[in-house]
């Protein structure tokens, strides 16, 4: 979590804690009292406050207001994942105080429902931003993904082949060991396109499988991966869902193609009914969201700028809003050049 994130439990205890406060009408009281009359005042606590960490809690208690009234129907959902979240820390502890201990240290939060405020926060703050983004998503924005981005269910088989490399080998090795692996996928596409002729791809597929594939979980299968879309097995098996997309029934894949896993030929046996559009919409709005954020990370300052701006804030201690201009130009450069890199 971000600092100023964790701050808002800091200073949530001086706000709302228990116990005897000062009742105020003016900021000459006092909060301490000394032998002989003197005191410290509520100015003189608020100076010190607002200097140290006096914006970080005033721009925590700001978006918790802003959200909480932008995003209502999401506070529910907000509390119950801050709660357990919280829980499944604490599961690690054999009690409340060395888990407190470590919330202190490495939050820097002095009690356990602090730390549970700042995931609730954080929680809106990831909402207003999705919402945000999400909202500015054009029909033919969302139209075009769904022509290109999405996909029907298919039955994929795959053969897959890894160089031999390792950490101790000299780049010349390496190259030679991923040059070999790829030879061999060539070879296994050679033979594919002559049993191509014979009308015999299906069975070929299954013995080439069989003697060069190093997915052992499919091998003796076939290489059949099953019926499978974007998202159904590890993001690297993404690649191969797309790669099949362009391929008819009982086509197989005559570039080589490459994953984390390694290098792979595949063979598409059969294509399933695509999702409607409208079924397919909160998770392409969601998808599409994610990636406009990795690529643009300014769009996360620009959705803290709609939100504040939205309820016309107006910081009205000078010496804050001069601070607050500052955060948001660091702000805002710091994830222009996020960007940029």
């Amino acid at each position: 979590m971000k600092k100023k994130i964790i701050l808002l439990g800091t200073c949530a205890l001086l706000l709302c804690g228990c116990g005897k406060i000062p009742k105020l009408s003016n900021g000459d009281e006092a909060v301490v009292e000394f032998k002989g009359g003197d005191k410290i005042s509520v100015n003189a606590l608020y100076d010190e406050i607002k200097n140290t960490y006096g914006l970080d809690t005033l721009i925590n208690l700001i978006d918790k207001y802003v959200y909480e009234k932008e995003l209502s129907d999401a506070t529910t959902d907000a509390k119950n994942y801050a709660s357990a979240y919280v829980k499944q820390m604490r599961a690690s502890y054999e009690n409340d105080a060395d888990f407190l201990n470590v919330l202190s240290q490495f939050y820097r939060v002095n009690s356990i429902e602090a730390f549970e405020n700042n995931v609730y926060l954080s929680y809106l703050r990831n909402e207003a931003i999705e919402k945000y983004v999400g909202d500015k998503l054009t029909e033919k924005e969302l139209q075009d993904y769904y022509e290109n981005n999405v996909y029907p269910n298919m039955t994929i088989s795959h053969i897959l082949v890894t160089a031999d490399v390792t950490s101790d080998m000299s780049s010349e090795d390496q190259e030679k060991a991923e040059k070999e692996a790829k030879d061999t996928i060539n070879k296994i596409i050679d033979e594919l396109k002559k049993a191509q002729k014979n009308n015999n791809v299906a069975e070929k597929f299954k013995e080439l499988a069989k003697e060069y594939s190093e997915d052992d979980s499919t091998k003796d299968d076939g290489g059949n991966l099953g019926e499978i879309n974007l998202g159904s097995l590890d993001s690297e098996y993404d690649e191969l869902v797309k790669a099949a997309a362009s391929l008819k029934d009982g086509e197989f894949s005559t570039e080589l193609i490459t994953t984390e896993a390694g290098y792979h030929v595949i063979l598409k046996t059969k294509t399933g009914e695509k999702e409607s559009y409208d079924d397919s919409l909160d998770s392409m709005k969601e998808k599409m969201v994610n990636d406009k954020l990795e690529e643009d990370q300014t769009l996360i300052t620009d959705a803290y700028k709609f939100y504040r701006d939205k309820y016309e804030l107006d910081i009205i201690d000078d010496e804050l809003n001069s601070q607050y201009g500052t955060y948001m130009n660091n702000l805002i450069n710091s994830y222009r050049n996020s960007s940029n890199n």
